[in-house]
């Protein structure tokens, strides 16, 4: 296999660093879990994560401005879902890595 070169500049660490920070969170992390298997709308993420509304918007707002989810409108609703596939596998790869590493103790 091939070895990539993982060298960014300045910029794109600050904002690498800034998603992984956004992604610190529990609450945002459920958010974007929640997102990842298709788009949905503000108040069905709140069901489904056990938050307020109005906290979900917040975050969904700091998501957003990351890149990390994207809205689309439909009608009088916005939905949320990945902004794209490297968001989804990178996520995806992470909770695979988390629930190898449970059934190993």
């Amino acid at each position: 296999m091939a070895k990539r070169s993982l060298s960014i500049s300045d910029d794109q660490a600050i904002e690498l660093a800034e998603m992984f920070r956004l992604m610190g969170d529990a609450s945002r992390l459920k958010i974007v879990l929640t997102c990842l298997s298709k788009p949905r709308c503000v108040s069905d993420i709140a069901t489904a994560t056990k938050l307020s509304p109005s906290l979900v918007s917040h975050h969904l707002r700091l998501l957003r401005a990351a890149r990390m989810l994207r809205a689309e409108r439909q009608g009088k609703q916005v939905y949320y879902g990945a902004a794209d596939e490297h968001v989804r596998c990178v996520i995806a790869d992470m909770v695979a890595h988390v629930r190898e590493t449970d059934s190993e103790t």
